[in-house]
């Protein structure tokens, strides 16, 4: 059997580009179907499940609002909470300032220049500590128990290592004048304020230990007499005089 094609070549290239034109037209409208309808439901989701979520959550703030309301004493359980959360804390910057007493004991020199203090003040926003005290031994007295500040040193343990630091860098003195005591005795008054090291009252300080120095006279005089100075009187030779 023959066939003959009587449709020219211009037909048939017409008919092809209409099919494409067909084709591209559906997928088109197809696409255009799919994303309407993407759009619509986000439209949904957002204006209709949002908003429902929305009132939903707002339903159960206001329920759970009211019943809260209704407990008694509310606010001072929630504030005892607070406070019981931060306890912790507040008990781990606490200064432990029983120390001081420690310190008085060892910076207090030997007799006959010991020390009576009147009155102790811990300035722990400034770090400083203010001594009042008097000194029968007068102004030598007052003087070795500034220099036995200056040479005291802490040794404490701090994150598992040992240190030892001096107690303090800062020490004068103020407020001289002689005076009685309760004896009758003529006495130097004085007061001492010196900066001490921050790690002697934190907490954080383990095992401190306040380390004084030697109990040798500490004044200025005697600190620059050379010990050849002085000494024994020499006898006498032979009998003279």
């Amino acid at each position: 059997m023959i066939e003959i094609n009587l449709i020219p070549d211009v037909k048939q290239e017409l008919i092809k580009a209409r099919r494409i034109r067909t084709t591209v037209v559906s997928v088109a409208i197809i696409v255009g179907i799919v994303s309407v309808g993407i759009v619509v439901l986000l439209a949904v989701y957002l204006y209709g499940v949002q908003t429902l979520r929305s009132a939903l959550a707002d339903n159960a703030i206001t329920d759970k609002s009211a019943k809260l309301k209704q407990v008694p004493d509310l606010a001072n359980m929630l504030t005892i909470q607070s406070q019981l959360s931060n306890i912790t804390a507040l008990h781990n910057e606490k200064n432990i300032d029983s120390r001081i007493f420690e310190v008085l004991t060892m910076i207090n020199p030997a007799k006959p220049n010991q020390v009576t203090f009147s009155q102790v003040r811990i300035d722990s926003e400034n770090g400083l500590i203010h001594v009042d005290g008097q000194a029968a031994n007068g102004f030598v007295a007052a003087d070795v128990l500034k220099k036995t500040i200056q040479a005291t040193k802490l040794s404490y343990t701090e994150d598992d290592k040992t240190k030892t630091e001096s107690l303090t860098n800062n020490v004068s003195i103020s407020n001289l004048s002689y005076g009685e005591d309760t004896t009758g005795a003529k006495v130097l008054r004085f007061s001492i304020d010196f900066e001490y090291n921050k790690a002697l009252f934190a907490r954080s300080s383990k095992d401190a230990v306040i380390v004084r120095p030697d109990r040798q006279n500490a004044t200025d005089s005697f600190k620059y007499l050379p010990e050849s100075l002085f000494g024994t009187r020499a006898s006498d030779v032979g009998g003279g005089n």
